[in-house]
């Protein structure tokens, strides 16, 4: 911890007060802290370290694209408008980014307990070494304070990259994205690695009005005519493959159900054939998205890309939000989900190919122990994904661990992604899902279900070792050179081999023996 964030940050934030797990949680953090930080999934806008121009002012930055901060407020009755969040018609919204910043540090209390408040308490304390509190009294010499450093080279978005420790950033990319940013960084030499993820989404939802456009664009990036369901689906094999020649190793998907049917060839091409003429229904495009996760799959297994399935969230919900600021306000909402009936198709096909890895996330708890761990503790091509959005949370991780672990294990999970727009944040949320793993294997150690060497190895692969095999980012980059707190039982992840059933697990020396202590 940094000396400057000692009035700010414990030492021991997030772990039990019970001495002998906090002395185990301190440990295991402190082997895990300086790891290099894996981000396979998430929302930063590449032209941002493409073009590594200064952040504008505190505002811009913290407050205007997060969409964790201003559901909050909004919730509390302060206008979007009033937080500078760009209108759709246009219409007059707050322009200074003082005055934004001066309403959102009043009702700064608000975040006291939730992880969007441990988050920016990391972010003021460790990125910008503000050791003042924040409040509607020291707001504007905050706000000062962190513009004079965002005019620093220090604070450019590469500095920052470099400085946080990021071996692999993945953005999340629409599958005509042109992928001009990621183009432009890997031609200017700079050595940060930054790499699109394949996002199809779009071209699946035949019954909204804008598909059409959305095949057009697509006919445009492969420069020819997409007439029939089986030219579409080469033209997303193409995709495919032009993402692959720029480093994705992942797609993602997101869906309300996540229902899967293999259909025949006729009856795609029907669908097809009624997208095109614009005469889809919500019914068509159900069918459509359940035989195109299997498709998916399919190709998953020829090219290696990892496939991610987001599913459960009623996107919009607020349609008076909706008409006056556009998609991704703050109000999407999680709904209860069912995985073992709706993936049974698509697992039939490819559930026992260890060639595919589905990385399955959730916003219906209750499924955690009922479906989503005894499905990835059998079947191989299955990893469990983090704790997604509103349970990315402390208690949230608590329970996923506690809830999943016993039926699948930790190697059937895929370590953690931040998932986040804002850069700034990214090394606050690793922060705290290393501690709070820290302090559920501390409480395993206390209790004798895992010796403390064995909680090291969980630690390591949990912090690093199953993002980056997960990822398949192990078969392309250099294990780091492992860090003075790193133990012998902590070595870096072994040589990859293909998928297999016997393969030794990531994180996992030779050797290595799991019993009690």
């Amino acid at each position: 911890m940094s000396d400057h964030t000692a009035g700010r940050l414990s030492p021991d934030r997030f772990f039990d007060a019970e001495p002998t797990v906090r002395r185990h949680a301190r440990t295991l953090y402190e082997a895990t802290a300086t790891l290099p930080l894996i981000c396979p999934h998430g929302h930063v806008d590449p032209a941002l370290l493409s073009e590594n121009q200064p952040f504008p002012e505190p505002t811009a930055l913290l407050i205007t694209p997060d969409h964790y901060i201003f559901r909050m407020l909004y919730s509390r009755g302060v206008p979007l408008e009033f937080l500078g969040i760009p209108s759709r018609d246009g219409s007059s919204v707050e322009r200074d980014p003082r005055r934004i910043w001066q309403l959102f540090a009043e009702h700064y209390y608000l975040f006291l307990g939730t992880p969007t408040g441990a988050w920016l308490e990391y972010e003021l304390g460790e990125v910008f070494g503000i050791d003042t509190p924040l409040n509607g009294g020291t707001a504007q010499r905050v706000y000062h304070a962190i513009a004079e450093r965002l005019a620093s080279p220090e604070f450019l978005p590469r500095a920052l990259f470099e400085r946080f420790r990021i071996e692999v950033l993945a953005t999340t990319d629409a599958a005509t994205d042109p992928l001009v940013h990621h183009q432009r960084m890997g031609d200017d030499g700079w050595s940060g690695r930054v790499i699109p993820t394949f996002r199809p989404d779009a071209l699946f939802r035949i019954a909204l009005p804008g598909w059409c456009n959305e095949l057009t664009a697509l006919e445009q990036c492969v420069g020819r005519e997409i007439g029939s369901y089986s030219a579409f689906v080469a033209a997303l094999a193409d995709r495919r493959a032009f993402f692959r020649s720029m480093g994705a190793t992942a797609t993602d998907h997101a869906v309300v159900e996540p229902y899967t049917e293999w259909l025949e060839p006729s009856a795609m091409e029907s669908l097809f054939t009624r997208a095109r003429s614009g005469v889809a229904t919500t019914a068509d495009q159900r069918a459509f998205e359940a035989h195109l996760l299997i498709e998916m799959a399919r190709m998953s297994v020829d090219d290696g890309m990892v496939m991610q399935l987001h599913p459960g969230s009623l996107r919009d919900h607020n349609a008076r939000i909706q008409s006056r600021f556009g998609a991704d306000k703050g109000a999407d909402m999680p709904v209860a989900t069912e995985y073992t009936r709706n993936l049974r198709g698509l697992l039939e096909r490819h559930g026992n190919d260890a060639g595919l890895t589905l990385v399955l996330f959730t916003l219906d708890e209750s499924t955690y122990a009922r479906e989503l761990a005894p499905l990835a503790g059998h079947y191989p091509a299955l990893r469990l994904g983090p704790p997604w959005w509103f349970h990315d949370s402390i208690q949230g991780m608590i329970r996923f661990r506690e809830n999943v672990t016993e039926t699948a294990g930790l190697w059937n999970t895929a370590g953690f992604n931040d998932d986040t727009r804002a850069f700034c944040s990214i090394p606050a949320r690793h922060d705290l899902n290393r501690r709070v793993d820290a302090n559920w294997l501390a409480r395993l150690v206390s209790k004798h279900i895992v010796s403390l060497d064995d909680a090291r190895v969980m630690a390591h692969a949990a912090a690093y070792g199953l993002v980056r095999e997960t990822y398949r980012f192990d078969r392309v980059a250099q294990t780091p050179t492992p860090t003075p707190t790193q133990t012998q039982t902590q070595t870096p992840t072994q040589t990859p081999t293909p998928a297999s059933v016997n393969r030794v697990p990531s994180g996992v020396p030779s050797g290595v023996q799991f019993g009690l202590s």
